[in-house]
């Protein structure tokens, strides 16, 4: 039975929550809930206003306490960053490759190559089986078969067995770099979610320029072999730590699906969470968001920004070596700057992209609708636009000795990139929360193969047309691509899906 001081503390809050026109919308939300339930929330939370309404359970991830959140979105935000560190861990030793399995060096960057186009396909299928089963068992398998499949290419004798390995890596890391977005939408209200999906994206764009900086160290010093080495050993740390530390963030609440509800799982103990029969169309189910303008334009938008991040991350180890005559170690310092630009950007892009959404609220006394977050993107958009034309403009005029201009470039293209990044993908979760793991598979997926093709034509457009007339094309492209249909979007966006 509730007590007299936690009914009070109800009334209190039913009272204050109908202060205003513009929170009539949640007072109609609660005014169904049992006071026993009001009270729960209270004393959890301290507040009624709550977008969604937890569940009265101790099991509801949105009731965990903070430590236990962080915690296990650290746990997933590393995991998610070692998908795209796996795949540029080896940038820096395609020559290398190239030379103890006697292939071109051509060949050996396809072995980055492979890993981007499973990093984007593979997420197909992962998403059904962690919505059926929960996430802690399809990331605890991920990094379990991760650590086979880098001692493989660590041991790999010729170079389609290297390829077959780097294959099975790929597909088994990648989850988490998808299902992301879902795992901050399991955690977290909508008022602070944006700050979360931020650490989440940041990671994943993080693991790009991370691997090559760091082992331009190693590969300089020890055999590139050890980059597997390294990989399987901290997939191993990531295992044990998951393991004991790691809970389950899929939770069935308020009749989301039939089938009882997920409450926390023994360590030893792995059952299935969700018991609706898994059909061809729960595989498919992501694409079909590419019908929904509010998934599909910032899934292009951004995919066009980091499109140039990918052009800068991929012309720093071929243009930076031979043009300034830089080893791999010196090499592997150039991603600072693309470290430094996504760090400030993610300051930009999550914490004050909460606090906008916060002010409109306060300043209107209503909920903002979730276009008044893509205010912020133009300004990613500026960013991801100057920086590119910078690096490559100042990078034409360099000649062949070094200077810092275009890593100036780099830097800002990296903040606009991270601004872009988690206002979009935040703004495609708001406007479609039930659908949020999908919706970080489709974006995953559009994001990749758009990185998997820009290596293919970024050094025939540079040597054919310039650095002056590639900066003109990336312009044109991500003006075309990114900016004009995110206004329309905004324009005509509001309350569609």
């Amino acid at each position: 039975m509730a007590s007299k001081d936690g009914i009070q503390r109800v009334e209190d809050a039913e009272a204050n929550s109908k202060i205003s026109d513009g929170e009539k919308g949640h007072s109609d939300s609660t005014s169904s809930l049992s006071s026993g339930h009001k009270e729960y929330i209270l004393a959890r939370h301290g507040t009624l206003e709550l977008e969604p309404m937890p569940d009265m359970d101790d099991a509801d991830p949105l009731n965990w306490s903070s430590w236990k959140k962080v915690i296990n979105l650290l746990l997933v935000v590393f995991h998610a960053m070692m998908a795209t560190f796996t795949a540029a861990a080896i940038q820096s030793s395609f020559a290398l490759i190239a030379e103890d399995l006697d292939v071109p060096i051509q060949s050996a960057s396809y072995l980055t190559s492979e890993v981007i186009v499973v990093l984007g396909v593979a997420p197909l299928l992962w998403r059904p089986i962690s919505h059926r089963y929960g996430r802690r068992p399809i990331l605890l398998v991920s990094l379990l078969l991760s650590i086979v499949g880098n001692i493989g290419c660590a041991k790999s004798p010729t170079y389609a067995a290297m390829a077959a390995c780097r294959a099975i890596t790929a597909f088994f890391i990648c989850p988490a770099s998808a299902i992301g977005s879902g795992v901050v939408t399991e955690m977290f209200f909508r008022q602070e979610r944006a700050r979360w999906m931020g650490v989440w994206t940041v990671m994943v764009t993080l693991g790009i320029p991370l691997a090559p900086f760091i082992f331009g160290f190693v590969v300089l010093r020890v055999d590139y072999r050890w980059v597997y080495w390294i990989l399987a050993i901290t997939n191993g740390v990531q295992l044990l730590l998951y393991f004991f530390l790691g809970d389950e963030t899929r939770y069935i609440r308020n009749g989301e699906v039939r089938g009882g509800k997920a409450g926390p799982k023994s360590l030893l103990r792995f059952s299935r969470i969700d018991p609706t029969p898994l059909s061809l169309r729960d595989f498919t189910r992501p694409l079909e968001l590419a019908l929904r303008p509010s998934v599909v334009i910032p899934a292009a938008a951004y995919a066009m920004i980091f499109l140039w991040q990918v052009m800068i991350s991929i012309e720093i180890p071929q243009v930076f070596a031979i043009q300034f005559h830089l080893n791999t170690q010196q090499v592997g310092l150039q991603y600072l700057a693309l470290i430094i630009g996504s760090l400030i950007g993610e300051v930009i892009g999550g914490t004050l992209s909460d606090r906008w959404m916060l002010l409109k609220q306060r300043r209107t006394g209503s909920v903002p609708r979730p276009e008044y977050r893509l205010w912020l993107s133009y300004f990613g958009f500026a960013l991801g636009i100057c920086g590119t034309v910078v690096f490559l403009v100042q990078l034409g005029n360099a000649g062949e000795t070094w200077n810092i201009t275009p890593l100036i470039g780099a830097a800002i293209q990296a903040a606009g990139n991270q601004i872009v990044t988690t206002v979009l993908i935040t703004y495609a979760v708001d406007r479609n929360q039930s659908d949020s793991a999908s919706v970080g598979v489709f974006i995953t997926l559009v994001r990749q193969v758009w990185g998997f093709i820009g290596p293919f034509w970024f050094t025939d457009m540079i040597l054919n047309t310039g650095y002056g007339a590639s900066a003109g094309i990336a312009t044109a492209m991500m003006v075309g691509v990114s900016v004009v249909p995110t206004v329309l979007l905004q324009w005509r966006g509001a309350g569609q899906k």
